[in-house]
Formats: C-alpha cells, structure tokens, sequence
C-alpha cells in the first residue's frame, strides 16, 4: 500500500498540530490496549466530588478501618501496614487495622488473599465477589466497591489478590492513586495531600503481568552504593534490603538480584535477608555467573581449591548443595551453569560436554535438597558473552530451564528465541543493562539509557517470546529511578507502551511525582538529559569527541544543554519547596552534572584547538575546564548534604579521567596548555570549517560556502597572539556581503558572523574576498564562496545539496510505501538527533528489496552536479538477534536496483566497541547519478530489527563531525 508519510515521520506540522495529534494518537492506542496486562486506570481516586456510590476512604468525620485476616501472608500484613502509613500520609488521617468482625465499622476496607483469606473467599463464596479474574491467576488483583458485602456492613472497598503478591500489587496500587509515589523513600518524593479520598464505584482489575519474573540487579556498587550502605545501615543487611523490597513490590516487580561486589554475599552477610525477602514476597535469585544461590564472594570464605570442576568438582557440589540447602524454604529462582572464577570465561580447556555435566550434577542437588523434580523448582541459565557460543555450537539444558539471553552489556539484544524455541517448557527471557564495567568503557554514573531504547529492544524481545524473566542491572539504583520505573511497567504490560506514547509515560511519572502542574516541561528535561548523555556516555567524552570547527557541533551541543539548565533552573523556583529534594536527585541534578562533564571535555578541547593556532587566550578555556572541575564537585557534594546527608555517597562513581576501559582511581581533569603569548601585538584569524589559523603556510583561507537554501552565517574569529591589544578593520570587495562589525578592539579574541544579502547576489557561484587589518599593519584575506541558486527548478519539499552533502534525519521521509503487511515507522525520541525508523511488525518475514512484498520510504533529494556519491545510514548498534538472520537493509536512487546493505554487526570487537561507544553504526553504500537536479533516494526493508536514524549524503563536500551536519534545507 502506497500512502504519504504520517506526521511522525514526513515533514514536520506546526506545534500546535502535532500536540493535537499526539493527544488523540495516545487516547487511541490507550483504548486499543488489550485487558489481559492492561494495569488498572489512573483514576480509582475520586479528584474533586465523588459520584453516588463512591466508597468513602477518609472523610471529616472519619476513616474506613483496614480488615484482613490474620492468616494471610505475612507480607500482606505487613504491606497493610504500609497502606496504613500511607493513608496518613496523604489525609493526617490513619486508619485502624481490625481483624475481627466485632471491630470493624460499616464501611471497611476489606483486604486478602483467594485461598488463605477467610473474608476474601466468604465473599466469593456467597457470590458477593467475583473471582473470575482470580482464581488460577498469577499475581492479579481486584479493586472493588460492593454494596452490603456482608450482614451489617453497608460498604466495602475490597482488595483482592489471586496470591500473595497479587494481594500486594493491590495494595499499594490504591497508596499510588492516592498519591504516594513509588520513589517516597527512594527519592524523597512527598506525597500528595487530600483532605478526603473517595474510590470510585465499579470493579478494576489488573490482569495478569506479561512476564512472569520481573526484577532489578544491584551491581558494580562500589563506591557509591556500597559507602552510602555502610554509613546508613553498617552493611548489606536486612534493614537495607527492606527498602528494596518495599520499592520493588510498589513498582510491581517480584525479583532481584542483590549486590555482590566481594565481599557482598546476600544469603551469608546477614541470614535475614533471605528470610525477609520471603515474607515479603521478592523472588530472589544470583547474578549469571553464581549458580545455586551462592554468592561469588563465598566462595574465598567457604569454598576450597580452584574454582574449577574439572580439578575440583567435589568441593564444587558441596559448595553449591549448602546454597540450596539454605534457601529450600524460599521463593528463588535457581542460576545454573557457570563461568570462570569472577564472572572471567571458563579456561580454553572447557567445552560443552563439561558444563553439559555441570548442570546434569547441579539438578542433582537441587532435587537431592529439595525433594522435588527439578522441573518443579524454577532454574535460568544465563547466556551471558561466551555462555552463548556454547549453546549456539549445540550445548542443551533441560526443557524446563528458562534461556536467560543476554544483551552487549550496553542495550542490544544479543539473540531473541527462535520459532522453536518459543515451545520450551522453560521459556525465555532477558538480562539487559542500565550500567557496566567493561569495555570498551565502564558507564555507571548517571541514566544513559532512553526509554526509547529500552522500549525498542524488550519490544523485539518480547514480540520473540523472551517473556518468562526481565531483569536489569540498575548499578547503584539511586541513578537509574526512571528508566527502572519504565522497565518494570513495561514488563508488566509490553503493549501498553508504543514507539508513539512514550511521551505519554514520560509526562504521567512528572506528574505523579511533582504534580501536573510542571509535569510536561519536567518530562522533558528528564528525556532531554538522558538522550544527550545516550549520545555517548559521559565516561567515553574526550575533548575531541564533538567537532570545535565543523558544522559549529561544540557550540550546538552546549547550547542544548544550557536550554536545559535554563528550563531546570526556572523550575527550582517555580516548585513548591516540598518538591525540591526530589528534583534536585531526579531532574536537577542529572542535567546540571552532565552538562558540566560535557562542557569540561569541550573546554579542554577549545584550550587544544587554541594552543594549536597560537592565541593568547588559550588559557581562557584551560580556566573555565578548572572552574568546572570544581563545580562538578560542589554539585556531588551538594547531593551528598540533601536532608541532612541522607545520600552520602551516592553519585560519588567516577566520571572524569578515564584512560581506558576500566575507571580511574581518582578524578582527573583532561591534559590542558598553558601557554604564554608574545610579546606585542599580532594579528591571526581562524575560520569556521579549519582546525588552522594564519598566518601560516597552510595556503588560502577559505571559509565553507553559503547558499541561498541553507542562508546562515560563517564565522571568522580575529585574535591576538600577542599580549598588545590592538584594533581591526574587516572590508568586502562584494557590496552585498555582510560584515557587523566591520571594525572594533581586539585583546584576545572577536568573532565576525559574515552573512550575505541575497536580494543583491547575482544568481550562480561567485567569491568574496573579505580583508582584515590592524593598525599595526599587519593584514590577512579569507575567501566566501557563495552559491545562489535562485531560479533552479526544484520540487518543494526535497531536500537540497549544500556545502558538498545532504543530511536527513530518517523519521523526514516524503513517502512510506507499506507492503506485504510491514512498513517502516518512526520512533520519536529514539537515537542521537530527531528519531529513528524501524520495521514493524518487528517480528515480520525477511523481504527481496524491489519486489511486491518490499516495503521502502522515500525521500525527495536535490543534487546540482552529477557523479559518484556515497550514502551514509547512521544505524542503531543494534546486534544480528536471530541466528542465520544478519541484520540488513537496502538502499537505491530512483530506478536503480536496491544495494542490500549488511550491518556487519560480527565484523570484528573493535567496529562494535566503535558502534556501542559512538550509539551508532554507520554502514555505506557508494551511487553514480548521472544528471544533476531531482532525485529519489529510496530506503527498503530487508530484515526487521534494522533502526535508521540519520542519513547522510556526502557529494564531495563532507567534513568530519561526531553527530554529522545538521539536516539540510528543504525547498519551499
């Protein structure tokens, strides 16, 4: 099918339009959500005046009691007690907990468990509660208004849950509504306040989760972590935990990987921890690399021998047999397998056949201690880095042991099930990556991750059956509060969140947390923050990363952040005082630090570049990267002061000083020059376009042409060498060149923006010659080429050459040809710049580029001379995830036979640390047109799974750049 682009990915509407279109786009998809995961809506709370046959949860005369039975689980009681507090919270108002009926007043809250509640399973029992969406269920709740419950009530409120978590999930679904986020303690986000709360009639139930297991992994903690736990709880222990629990549970998550970082070891520090995490109701679980509930620093405390089993298999099984021994009792998910000592690869002696033995023997205890079929005790195996070449080279597990495939360490999905796999009785899921240490650099400072990111990846995932277990590893946790939150909701439901609402998401958890009132301007800088750092990661910036003379890319770059700061700074003022602890650790915070660490790398480059060209105030930039050192100290340091010192620590991973993969031991500000300027005064210049300066013998300063499509500017920076102030004069010899100023003082540096007047250029490719002087005599010329193009015939809405290339942002396609049920659609907010294109189905059949079947977008280009081109897709780092599979797109001109394009994902370790370390992959194709003027450049779907951000034409003018030139004009 052949239709012209939706908004989201032809030429850009007015404002106004789109935030229309965005709006209905959301409310339909919302609609078109399925009930099976769909997650309760935003408004059980009565806001404002409750309807007729609302339940009364606090009002001025009173609270309705909370009542269980005191034979449910004991995390259900304890998560009232939560509800309880959180009652107080919003209202001043706390509720009594009751569980006999002689206490409880006419208008309860009745809570409990299908099965281990009485009350719950009377009010089914007598047709009162409808348990249909219950009973069998897994972790699935019902909040419900129902009249005369029960003989001498009028009304109750009714939390049902289909099993222990189920019963949670419902609990502080109502805290949520009411207005008590997630982060309260996390994050010190205060809760709302109502003086009455009221919950609407009717029945709302959650649905069962997508994914079974749904959790976080708290990894690579030290410093940050691991300081700020000692100081507040004197180690890893149950006090600490609890805190994870709770939030774990509040954000509908059930699993975890606890810390253990030697000498972290969660089941042996403190043997509360495991109990606790039990009556909590969190399913506990070790890392890919520690199998049967052992901690990797156990084994230097208990174990004896090489970690090895062929030399040291028997030592090996008892080490292992007193994991399972010690948490029979518990709810956890067995990691089998195993790797080399400290998460290393096994020794080049290992094969298949061993670790197959390994894991028959692991089974072994785990039946031997738990009396069970192995089948019946749920056991992933992680198919971390090496782990997956075994099993791609035919090692096999048991049906029923869920494959844990594992992204890069840095968000892309290493492999997917296939087709048959999806029929294991064990399923499939994904350990993905928030934070890393390892190469080609450690990132564990700050989110890197957009949610667009995550979104596109765990989409793939789950479209491939990948849905028995989601977990991610969040570091310190304390950084990463809103792509976990995201992570965890989307595990719950993966459809309820689409390339085109993740605004959507982004808007309500701003609004849950400060209110609605700032909610948009708030989820923008969050998504803001975290897609520039995605551009690279703050720990692989040096200060040659953004070009300091092409396509003004350093200038660019800053001036987004500052845009940002602005926005952020305005808002401090704009909060209630409350609210800003919580902004300061979510919002503030993370956009200040990492502009300060982008704008130290650039300084330092600007102090470079200088040094080079012989200015006298090269040590102007060397100062400011100085006074940003010390201010990304004084912000660490004012987080670590907020309430009181409450997180000391946090944000103390280092980010500065990086020299290689691992991180520095102390905090290092890049090698800057000093440098000492001549004596008197002396005339020099540097031009937009050139890493030199003149005078020098590097021949004719000639600055970067202007036309008449892209208009603009060049810029010519006049400096001093000298130490002598001195005056300049510039003059044209075209009278329809630009030059304010034309004259003005000079001590260290004045930059002149050159522009033109193009009412009074003549038509074609003409020269300024510009002229700059001192009074001390000296005097230097730089050339402007200027190309008008006034009167080419040029079809409206294409893109048009300039300065030697064309760049397009992938989502600006004028055409999208549809074809054989897929079609290419655009991810809003995904990638380095404006987006990215995709194929969905994500899960669709490979296609023959040019045929039938083929879907293609289409883009209008205009080139003014004829010959041979090359085509640059800048490409996700996305990885060939299905074997025999290897990611691959096509590209052609006009009528021209598609070039299918292979990304060359397996190509060699350096081109994918050069892909992970750059957030994209750049592949090329090279093209001959044979006449100047309209063209179509055409972009064709080969595999899914292939996501296009930009495309760059390069016609002979292209000049280097970290993120490319802006995109390019489009005639009128």
């Amino acid at each position: 099918m052949k239709t012209e682009a939706p908004a989201s990915i032809r030429r850009p509407f007015p404002p106004l339009y789109l935030s229309i279109v965005a709006s209905l786009l959301a409310v339909l998809a919302a609609a078109a959500l399925p009930s099976r995961a769909s997650g309760l809506p935003d408004d059980i709370v009565a806001d404002g005046n409750p309807p007729p046959g609302a339940f009364p949860l606090v009002v001025q005369h009173g609270e309705a009691p909370l009542w269980h039975d005191p034979a449910d689980h004991a995390g259900v009681v304890r998560a009232i007690g939560d509800l309880r507090a959180d009652i107080g919270r919003v209202t001043g108002r706390v509720p009594e907990i009751v569980t006999a009926r002689e206490s409880a007043a006419p208008r309860p809250v009745i809570i409990g468990t299908l099965g281990r509640s009485a009350l719950i399973d009377g009010l089914v029992k007598s047709g009162r509660l409808d348990a249909s969406d219950l009973d069998g269920k897994w972790e699935s709740f019902v909040i419900t208004v129902l009249d005369r419950p029960l003989d001498g009530l009028d009304q109750a409120l009714v939390i049902a849950g289909s099993d222990k978590r189920g019963t949670i999930y419902g609990i502080y679904e109502l805290s949520r509504q009411l207005g008590v986020s997630p982060w309260h303690w996390w994050a010190d986000v205060p809760p709302g306040k109502r003086a009455e709360a009221y919950v609407l009639p009717g029945r709302h139930a959650s649905g069962e989760p997508a994914v079974k297991y749904r959790g976080i992994f708290l990894n690579d903690e030290a410093p940050a972590l691991t300081g700020w736990v000692h100081e507040k709880f004197g180690g890893f222990n149950h006090a600490f935990y609890a805190n994870v629990f709770e939030l774990i549970l509040r954000l509908r998550g059930n699993y975890l990987w606890p810390a253990m970082w030697p000498p972290q070891a969660f089941n042996d520090n403190d043997p509360e921890n495991p109990r606790l995490a039990d009556e909590y109701g969190v399913v506990m679980g070790t890392s890919h690399h520690e199998p049967l509930m052992r901690a990797h620093a156990e084994w230097a405390a208990h174990g004896s021998g090489p970690w090895d089993y062929s030399k040291n298999a028997a030592a090996l099984r008892e080490f292992w047999r007193g994991g399972v021994e010690r948490t029979k009792n518990f709810e956890n998910i067995q990691t089998i397998g195993m790797r080399g000592d400290g998460d290393e690869p096994m020794s080049r002696e290992s094969n298949v056949a061993l670790l197959e033995r390994i894991v028959a023997d692991q089974r072994q205890i785990i039946a031997g201690v738990t009396g069970k079929n192995p089948r019946d005790v749920p056991q992933t195996w992680a198919l971390y880095k090496e782990v997956q070449a075994y099993y791609e080279e035919g090692m096999r597990v048991p049906d029923d042991v869920t494959l844990l495939w594992c992204d890069d360490n840095w968000g892309n999905l290493r492999r997917v099930p296939t087709a048959a796999e999806r029929g294991r009785a064990g399923g499939a899921g994904v350990y993905y990556h928030f934070d890393y240490v390892g190469g080609p650099r450690n990132y564990k400072w700050l989110n890197t991750v957009p949610i667009a990111k995550i979104r596109e990846q765990m989409h793939l995932a789950w479209r491939h059956g990948a849905n028995r277990i989601w977990i991610v590893n969040v570091g310190d946790l304390k950084p990463m509060e809103f792509p976990i939150e995201f992570f965890l909701s989307m595990a719950w439901n993966p459809e309820r969140w689409t390339a085109d609402n993740l605004d959507a998401f982004s808007r309500d958890w701003a609004a849950r947390n400060f209110g609605p009132a700032h909610a948009d301007e708030i989820a923008a800088l969050i998504d803001g923050y975290t897609r520039l750092n995605g551009r690279r990661k703050p720990e692989l910036l040096a200060p040659g990363t953004l070009n300091l003379v092409n396509y003004r890319e350093g200038e660019r770059v800053l001036a987004e952040w500052a845009d940002l700061i602005a926005r952020a700074d305005k808002l401090v003022t704009a909060l209630p005082a409350e609210y800003r602890d919580a902004f300061f650790q979510l919002v503030l915070y993370p956009v200040r630090a990492s502009a300060v660490v982008q704008e130290i790398h650039v300084a330092a480059g600007l102090n470079h570049l200088y040094a080079r060209q012989g200015r006298a105030d090269a040590n102007a930039p060397a100062a400011r990267a100085r006074a940003l050192f010390a201010e990304d100290a004084r912000l660490a340091d004012d987080y670590h002061a907020l309430r009181d010192g409450k997180w000391n620590h946090m944000m103390s991973q280092i980010r500065l000083g990086y020299t290689y993969w691992q991180q520095p031991d102390i905090a290092a500000l890049p090698p800057l020059i000093e440098v000492r300027p001549r004596a008197g005064a002396s005339l020099a210049v540097a031009i937009e376009g050139s890493q030199t300066a003149w005078p020098s013998g590097a021949g004719r300063a000639v600055l970067p042409p202007l036309d008449n499509f892209a208009r603009g500017t060049r810029w010519i920076e006049v400096f001093n060498r000298g130490d002598t102030p001195f005056t300049f004069t510039v003059s044209a010899d075209r009278p329809w060149i630009k030059l304010p100023p034309a004259s003005g003082p000079v001590d260290k540096t004045t930059r002149l923006e050159i522009g033109v007047d193009w009412d009074a250029v003549p038509p074609g490719e003409t020269r300024a010659r510009l002229a700059i002087t001192s009074d001390a005599g000296a005097s230097l010329a730089v050339e402007l080429p200027v190309k008008n193009h006034r009167g080419a015939a040029i079809r409206p809405g294409a893109f048009v050459e300039s300065d030697g290339h064309i760049a397009i942002e992938a989502p600006h396609a004028a055409r999208v040809i549809d074809a054989g049920g897929a079609g290419w659609r655009a991810l809003p907010g995904f990638g380095r710049v404006a987006g990215g294109v995709t194929v969905s189905p994500v899960d669709a059949s490979e296609r023959e580029p040019g045929g039938p079947g083929s879907p293609r977008l289409e883009y209008d280009v205009h080139v003014f001379n004829a010959g041979e081109i090359t085509v640059e897709l800048q490409c996700a780092p996305s990885l060939d995830f299905l074997p025999g599979s290897p990611l691959r797109v096509a590209v052609s001109f006009d009528d021209e036979a598609p070039r299918i394009v292979p990304l060359a994902t397996d190509a060699t370790l350096r081109d994918w640390e050069q892909a992970v370390s750059d957030a994209v992959r750049r592949v090329t194709t090279r093209h001959t047109l044979a006449r100047p003027g309209h063209h179509v450049l055409k972009l064709w779907m080969v595999t899914p799974g292939v996501v296009v951000e930009r495309i760059v034409i390069d016609t002979g003018g292209l000049h280097p750049s970290y993120l490319g030139p802006p995109e390019s004009p489009r005639a009128p």
